[in-house]
């Protein structure tokens, strides 16, 4: 039979590799939507600042 702890550090680890791969995951479908690029400058909002 197992005790208590041993099942509450079976489910932790259980939730921490689910974590883990769901965060590898995410990271994985930004970087596949390409190079960030910065934000394209507006000139005219610049000019109106003068």
């Amino acid at each position: 039979m197992m005790t208590r702890s041993k099942i509450v550090a079976i489910i932790t680890g259980a939730l921490s590799l689910l974590l883990a791969i769901g965060y590898l995951l995410l990271v994985q479908l930004l970087d596949f939507r390409g190079e960030m690029l910065p934000a394209p400058v507006d000139v005219v909002g610049w000019l109106s600042f003068y």
